[in-house]
């Protein structure tokens, strides 16, 4: 990356204070954009889901590996429940999407409250593992909650053989998505010798010829977990890598600092065969410090999260371009790579994010508010829908993590927050679902990759040219979809 001539920053700079300059350019396409990682943990797109509770569970691990991404699970969870995330993420089929699925003597109340966990806006109905039914939110319209899902539900739906979805390659999906579009069912059922694997929609069906999911060597859907730099690190870092982890995440607000390094020596002494990823810092010294330790890859980000108030509690912190620009120079020198984590708000910010030389960016309460996020959907009385965020430094959060302590322990940290303990993330009705929010985000990526010439991430941030830009240039590019 390189700035325009005589556009010399003076100050630290943040995604808004910088845009990206066209150039001359051979990709014709954006489908011709390759938005493969290579920083070795085996991601199709450079997308990971930030380690919130809030955000990172089994349903969001899932749904973004199978697009490409890889998502982290907390530090604060169990590890024998981290455990059982991984095996059942890595039982999911890569190309057929999870189904919700309920009984017919299940109650309607039942079926709404799972119905809102994934996108597809329906369940499936089954019996002894074959699909006997659908039912969707509109079927449960005006009907008494303790009504069983057999009296409302759609029988016989049409069903998609597993074969047809998977044999055929590219021709099989366009053979699925042509048999749901002529039967107008917007999703289906999908079984192998009549017992349901899961269903497809006509979206997901597109989806899956143009996203690669993220596998690893036995053709499974990945994942990563953190740890902290408290208690035994060893122990907890070897269950994690014993459960099948494939990345594993040293996580700290502050990285730049002796018990990290302890940290970092702990789980080297496992003789990990998977990427190490420590933070988080904003500075060159910070990320020579974190590799010398011991990581393949350091987290860049001190404050720019949207649940964070560290800069505001501490004035400690630094505008995240400059930041994730400085370290990702001297990681590259060094042959390691960064995560820009925080801060990302506007696919923009993404491709800005990756031009200043990350290998990937850690998305968090952009995607809270959404169906695969794990929280329960909630009305707040105007048919909006939204669920609860925190940040992890919040009061919230470390009263989860120190639930072991004495109640004199749990209370004198719950004085001390550096993160918003209840914020509504509202769902988008455009982009309900994380799947629409990573279709708007590498929508974004691949055509920036298109004006700046480059067919792949690499060529990307070697080619990009940087301009600084004012307050009033920013609010330029922003649309008016108000009208004037």
């Amino acid at each position: 990356m390189r700035f325009l001539p005589d556009h010399t920053a003076t100050s630290d700079l943040t995604y808004g204070d910088v845009f990206l300059v066209p150039s001359a350019s051979e990709v014709a396409s954006r489908f011709d954009v390759d938005l493969t990682t290579v920083d070795g943990t085996g991601t199709t797109i450079p997308v990971v889901v930030a380690n919130m509770t809030a955000v990172a569970g089994r349903r969001m691990a899932e749904t973004v590996a199978r697009r490409g991404g890889l998502a982290v699970i907390p530090q604060d969870i169990p590890v024998e429940v981290v455990a059982d995330v991984v095996s059942d993420v890595k039982a999911k089929h890569p190309v057929v999407e999870s189904a919700v699925v309920v009984s017919p003597h299940d109650t309607v109340h039942t079926a709404l409250t799972l119905i809102g966990k994934r996108s597809h806006g329906a369940a499936v109905v089954v019996v002894d593992g074959r699909p006997v039914g659908v039912v969707a939110e509109a079927d449960c319209v005006g009907v008494d909650r303790f009504t069983q899902v057999g009296d409302v539900m759609t029988t016989n739906p049409t069903v998609i053989t597993l074969d047809v979805v998977t044999e055929g390659g590219p021709h099989g999906l366009e053979a699925a998505f042509e048999a749901l579009h002529a039967s107008r069912r917007r999703f289906s059922p999908v079984v192998r010798d009549g017992e349901l694997v899961g269903v497809l929609t006509q979206v997901g069906a597109l989806r899956s010829s143009i996203y690669d999911p993220a596998l690893d060597a036995h053709g499974r859907l990945r994942i990563a977990a953190a740890v902290g730099i408290n208690g035994d690190v060893r122990a907890k870092a070897a269950a994690l890598l014993e459960a099948g982890v494939d990345a594993l995440i040293v996580d700290t607000a502050h990285g730049h600092q002796r018990k990290m390094f302890e940290a970092l020596a702990a789980v080297r002494s496992l003789d990990p065969d998977v990427p190490v990823v420590a933070g988080n810092v904003v500075t060159a010294a910070g990320t020579r410090d974190l590799i010398e330790a011991g990581a393949d890859i350091v987290k860049v980000g001190v404050g720019p999260g949207a649940m964070c108030t560290t800069r505001m509690m501490t004035a400690v912190g630094r505008p995240q371009f400059s930041a994730v620009l400085e370290c990702a120079t001297e990681a590259r020198r060094l042959g390691a790579h960064v995560w820009a984590d925080g801060g990302v708000r506007h696919p923009r910010d993404v491709a800005l994010a990756l031009a200043a030389g990350a290998s990937q960016v850690m998305v968090g309460s952009w995607f809270a508010g959404t169906h695969e996020s794990p929280g329960d959907l909630h009305d707040d009385g105007s048919g909006r829908l939204y669920k609860e965020s925190f940040g992890m430094a919040s009061a919230r959060a470390v009263a989860a993590r120190s639930s072991g302590g004495t109640a004199f322990d749990r209370a004198r940290k719950a004085l001390y927050e550096e993160g918003i303990s209840s914020s509504r993330m509202y769902l988008d009705p455009r982009r309900p679902g994380v799947e629409d929010l990573i279709d708007h985000i590498t929508s974004g990526l691949r055509s920036a990759c298109t004006y700046v010439g480059a067919r792949t991430l690499e060529e990307f941030t070697d080619r990009a040219v940087v301009g600084i830009q004012s307050a009033a240039g920013y609010e330029e590019g922003r649309p008016l979809p108000e009208g004037w």
